[in-house]
């Protein structure tokens, strides 16, 4: 039996949502501008300016690399906590 959980699944999982989350949120911040997030993601996502579709690709591509950085920490964290209370 295989101890923890696939790296590249969490990895693939964490930035699709991480993606599909700044979608929805891009969309909601052109539907309401008064309630816009856009100068948080300025800080947070670099090279993200409001707004262009280079600059939309810039931060879905940073979405997504932020969830394979949650997966390179915690998944290992994780799989070593799981072997460790298996013993």
């Amino acid at each position: 039996m295989r101890a923890g959980i696939l790296f590249s699944a969490v990895g693939h999982a964490s930035s699709l949502f991480l993606a599909i989350s700044f979608t929805l949120c891009v969309l909601f911040d052109l539907m309401f501008p008064e309630h816009a997030m856009f100068e948080a993601w300025q800080k947070l996502l670099p090279g993200f300016e409001w707004i262009s579709w280079k600059s939309y690709f810039i931060g879905l591509a940073w979405s997504y690399g932020y969830g394979w950085y949650f997966a390179l920490i915690w998944v290992p964290i994780y799989n070593f906590v799981v072997t460790r209370a298996r013993a």
